[in-house]
C-alpha cells in the first residue's frame, strides 16, 4: 500500500524566467494549530487569523535578510476586529487579534470583510536588520477577503503585478489546514533601474496570472499534495520552472523572561510598586502566546 504524504509547515520558492515571473506556495498545520490554540476564538475570528498567517508566511518567506521581518497590522473603524497584527521573521510566524464580541454576535455566520473591519486599513511593513531599512504601505481593506487587500499592496504600494490565493480547510481530526500561493511579474529592467512593462496586462503577466488563478483552494490545503506538486500542476507545459530553497515554518513568539526583564528595567521601583498586584506581582501577559509572566515588583529585573 503507498504511504500517503503530509507536507505541512513549509514554504516554497519557484521562478519562471521565461515568463518573468516568480513565485511562492506555503502550507500551515501544527504551526498554525498552535498559534490559534493559544485564544479561544469563534470560526470567523479564526479563520480569519489563520488567513493572515498564511500570508504573513507567503509574503515574509521571500526576504532575501534571513533576520529580516515582516508585520502585518490593520487598523479598523467601527468594525468587529479591533486590532489585527501578525508577523514573521526567520521562518517563524505569530499572530492575534483583539475583536468586539458584541459586534460579532451581532453580525452574520459568516461576515463580510466589511463587517470585520468596518472602514479598516492594512499595514505592510518590512524591517531589514542587516541595513536597519523599513518600508511601510497601507491599503484599504476595502476587497471581499484580506488576501484581496494583501494583493492590492503590491499592485498599488509596490506596483509589481501579483496574484495571491489561500486556501483553508480542517483534517479529519478537525485540526486547520491553511495553503497559500504567491505569484509576481519581475519588473524587466535592470536592478536599480526604471522598471519597464511593469503593467498589468503584459502578456506573459497574465499568461501566468491565469494559470495561478486555476488553483483550488482544497488542492492549497490539502496536506497530502507536496507543494512541489502545486507548482508543478500549473506550469508544467513551461519549459523551465526553477524550485527555490525550501523553508520550514513554525510558531514562534519572542516573550521570553529575559525580554520581560529588559522592557521592566526601564522603569523605577517605585512605578513597578504602582504596576504590582496585592501579592506584589507585576503580571506581563503576552498577547501572542496567551503566556503570564509574574515579576516580584521589588526585584531587580536584569539581575
Amino acid at each position: 500500500m503507498q504511504q500517503s504524504t503530509t507536507d505541512l509547515d513549509r514554504a516554497l520558492g519557484f521562478a519562471i524566467p521565461s515568463r518573468s515571473a516568480r513565485g511562492r506556495v506555503v502550507r500551515l498545520g501544527p504551526a498554525l494549530d498552535r498559534v490559534l490554540a493559544a485564544h479561544a476564538y469563534p470560526p470567523a475570528i479564526e479563520a480569519l487569523l489563520a488567513e493572515a498567517l498564511t500570508l504573513a508566511a507567503l509574503i515574509g518567506s521571500t526576504l532575501k535578510d534571513p533576520t529580516g521581518q515582516l508585520t502585518m497590522q490593520t487598523r479598523t473603524e467601527n468594525g468587529v476586529v479591533q486590532l489585527l497584527v501578525c508577523d514573521y521573521r526567520g521562518g517563524e510566524v505569530r499572530g492575534y487579534i483583539d475583536y468586539d464580541a458584541d459586534r460579532l454576535a451581532a453580525a452574520p455566520e459568516q461576515p463580510t470583510l466589511f463587517a470585520l473591519f468596518g472602514q479598516g486599513y492594512l499595514a505592510i511593513t518590512f524591517d531589514l536588520a542587516t541595513t536597519g531599512e523599513r518600508y511601510q504601505g497601507i491599503v484599504p481593506l476595502d476587497g471581499e477577503t484580506l488576501s484581496e487587500a494583501a494583493q492590492t499592496y503590491f499592485v498599488q504600494s509596490e506596483q509589481i503585478p501579483s496574484l495571491v490565493r489561500v486556501g483553508i480547510a480542517r483534517d479529519g481530526e478537525g485540526h486547520t489546514i491553511a495553503g497559500g500561493l504567491f505569484l509576481q511579474h519581475l519588473p524587466e529592467g535592470e536592478v536599480g533601474r526604471e522598471r519597464l512593462h511593469t503593467r498589468l496586462d503584459h502578456p506573459e503577466w497574465e499568461h501566468v496570472a491565469a494559470l495561478g488563478s486555476t488553483m483550488g483552494a482544497d488542492e492549497l490545503a490539502d496536506p497530502a499534495l507536496p507543494l512541489e506538486t502545486l507548482v508543478w500542476r500549473l506550469f508544467n507545459e513551461e519549459p523551465d520552472v526553477r524550485v527555490l530553497a525550501s523553508t520550514p515554518l513554525s510558531r514562534g513568539c519572542r516573550c521570553t523572561g529575559d525580554y520581560i526583564a529588559s522592557v521592566l528595567s526601564k522603569f523605577s521601583v517605585e512605578e513597578r510598586r504602582e504596576m504590582a498586584d496585592e501579592d506584589g506581582f507585576i503580571q506581563v501577559d503576552c498577547a501572542f502566546c496567551a503566556t503570564k509572566f509574574p515579576v516580584p515588583a521589588e526585584a531587580d529585573p536584569v539581575a
